[in-house]
């Protein structure tokens, strides 16, 4: 999946967590501009992790903002997953 579809999966949960059209939500949004607050930010957390197949640390849940951070970060994970699961196991 390339970042652009990552990014546009991303925004699509966001809005549908939110009742607000897509359009409404780009990658500069902060969570406070879209009206996000701790437990939107959790069930957002909740969503993504199941449609990307990733595990979002619990450290790193605080540290979100904005819709970049959301999205730089199922990157960075995905990858991360791609890689360990290339590695050859001994």
């Amino acid at each position: 999946m390339q970042e652009l579809d990552i990014e546009r999966r991303c925004i699509e949960i966001i809005a549908k967590s939110k009742l607000l059209p897509a359009e409404a939500v780009t990658r500069d949004k902060t969570f406070d501009e879209l009206g996000i607050d701790s437990l939107d930010k959790i069930n957002i957390s909740f969503e993504v992790e199941e449609i990307f197949s990733i595990t979002i640390p619990d450290d790193a849940l605080g540290s979100l903002r904005t819709v970049g951070d959301v999205v730089d970060g199922v990157v960075r994970l995905r990858q991360s997953t791609s890689i360990e699961s290339a590695a050859p196991t001994r």
